[in-house]
Protein backbone atom coordinates (compact mmCIF):
# COMPACT_ATOMS: atom_id res chain seq x y z
CA UNK A 1 0.00 0.00 0.00
CA UNK A 2 1.55 3.34 -1.03
CA UNK A 3 2.20 6.03 1.55
CA UNK A 4 -0.56 8.63 1.67
CA UNK A 5 1.10 12.04 1.50
CA UNK A 6 -1.86 14.36 0.93
CA UNK A 7 -5.10 14.56 2.90
CA UNK A 8 -8.24 16.37 1.75
CA UNK A 9 -10.17 18.41 4.29
CA UNK A 10 -13.15 20.72 4.61
CA UNK A 11 -13.00 23.67 7.00
CA UNK A 12 -15.90 24.11 9.44
CA UNK A 13 -16.37 27.79 8.52
CA UNK A 14 -14.00 28.51 5.63
CA UNK A 15 -11.48 31.14 4.62
CA UNK A 16 -12.86 34.33 3.10
CA UNK A 17 -10.39 35.86 0.64
CA UNK A 18 -9.97 39.57 -0.09
CA UNK A 19 -12.61 39.39 -2.83
CA UNK A 20 -15.17 37.85 -0.46
CA UNK A 21 -14.91 34.32 -1.90
CA UNK A 22 -15.34 31.46 0.57
CA UNK A 23 -12.83 28.60 0.44
CA UNK A 24 -13.62 25.49 2.53
CA UNK A 25 -12.11 22.46 0.79
CA UNK A 26 -8.38 21.97 0.76
CA UNK A 27 -5.46 19.58 0.86
CA UNK A 28 -2.85 19.22 3.58
CA UNK A 29 0.35 17.24 3.01
CA UNK A 30 2.53 15.41 5.49
CA UNK A 31 5.10 17.66 7.14
CA UNK A 32 8.82 17.23 6.65
CA UNK A 33 11.58 17.93 9.15
CA UNK A 34 12.34 21.06 7.12
CA UNK A 35 8.75 22.26 7.60
CA UNK A 36 9.20 22.09 11.37
CA UNK A 37 12.78 23.43 11.53
CA UNK A 38 12.75 26.45 9.21
CA UNK A 39 9.96 28.37 11.00
CA UNK A 40 12.01 28.24 14.22
CA UNK A 41 14.48 30.65 12.59
CA UNK A 42 11.72 33.13 11.71
CA UNK A 43 11.74 36.31 13.82
CA UNK A 44 7.95 36.19 14.17
CA UNK A 45 8.27 32.82 15.93
CA UNK A 46 11.20 34.00 18.04
CA UNK A 47 9.15 37.02 19.16
CA UNK A 48 5.95 34.99 19.64
CA UNK A 49 6.23 31.17 19.81
CA UNK A 50 2.47 30.85 19.16
CA UNK A 51 3.18 32.01 15.59
CA UNK A 52 4.87 28.67 14.88
CA UNK A 53 1.55 26.97 14.14
CA UNK A 54 0.66 29.72 11.63
CA UNK A 55 3.88 29.15 9.69
CA UNK A 56 3.60 25.37 9.89
CA UNK A 57 0.07 25.36 8.54
CA UNK A 58 0.97 27.75 5.72
CA UNK A 59 3.76 25.35 4.67
CA UNK A 60 1.68 22.14 4.66
CA UNK A 61 -1.63 23.37 3.22
CA UNK A 62 -0.99 22.86 -0.49
CA UNK A 63 -4.42 23.94 -1.69
CA UNK A 64 -7.39 25.83 -0.29
CA UNK A 65 -10.27 26.12 -2.72
CA UNK A 66 -8.84 27.75 -5.84
CA UNK A 67 -5.80 29.03 -3.91
CA UNK A 68 -2.58 27.13 -4.65
CA UNK A 69 -0.19 29.23 -2.54
CA UNK A 70 -1.36 29.54 1.07
CA UNK A 71 0.52 32.29 2.91
CA UNK A 72 1.02 32.93 6.63
CA UNK A 73 -1.11 36.06 6.26
CA UNK A 74 -4.00 33.97 4.94
CA UNK A 75 -3.74 31.56 7.89
CA UNK A 76 -3.64 34.57 10.26
CA UNK A 77 -7.00 35.67 8.86
CA UNK A 78 -8.75 32.32 9.28
CA UNK A 79 -11.43 31.85 11.90
CA UNK A 80 -10.26 30.31 15.19
CA UNK A 81 -12.51 27.27 14.70
CA UNK A 82 -10.80 26.57 11.36
CA UNK A 83 -7.32 27.00 12.87
CA UNK A 84 -8.21 24.53 15.64
CA UNK A 85 -9.50 22.07 13.03
CA UNK A 86 -6.31 22.39 10.95
CA UNK A 87 -4.04 21.99 13.98
CA UNK A 88 -5.86 18.78 14.96
CA UNK A 89 -5.64 17.46 11.40
CA UNK A 90 -1.91 18.26 11.38
CA UNK A 91 -1.43 16.29 14.61
CA UNK A 92 -3.45 13.33 13.34
CA UNK A 93 -1.68 12.92 10.01
CA UNK A 94 1.83 13.57 11.33
CA UNK A 95 1.68 11.49 14.53
CA UNK A 96 0.64 8.03 13.44
CA UNK A 97 1.92 6.08 16.43
CA UNK A 98 -0.55 3.71 17.94
CA UNK A 99 -1.62 3.98 21.57
CA UNK A 100 -1.62 0.91 23.81
CA UNK A 101 -4.49 0.79 26.29
CA UNK A 102 -4.66 -1.80 29.07
CA UNK A 103 -7.91 -2.99 30.58
CA UNK A 104 -9.95 -5.97 31.71
CA UNK A 105 -12.40 -8.00 29.69
CA UNK A 106 -15.89 -7.31 31.01
CA UNK A 107 -16.92 -10.95 30.42
CA UNK A 108 -14.04 -12.99 31.86
CA UNK A 109 -12.01 -10.41 33.83
CA UNK A 110 -8.81 -11.25 31.92
CA UNK A 111 -6.25 -8.44 31.45
CA UNK A 112 -6.10 -7.28 27.83
CA UNK A 113 -4.10 -4.79 25.76
CA UNK A 114 -5.64 -2.90 22.88
CA UNK A 115 -3.66 -1.09 20.22
CA UNK A 116 -5.51 2.04 19.13
CA UNK A 117 -4.41 3.42 15.80
CA UNK A 118 -5.51 6.89 14.66
CA UNK A 119 -8.36 6.64 12.12
CA UNK A 120 -7.54 6.85 8.45
CA UNK A 121 -8.61 10.08 6.88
Amino acid sequence: MPLQIEYPFELPKGYVDEDGNLHRKGIMRLATARDEILPLKDMRVQNNPAYLSILLLSRVIVELGSIKNVTPEMVENMFVEDINYLQELYRRINNSESLIVKGKCSNCGKEVELSLVPPEL
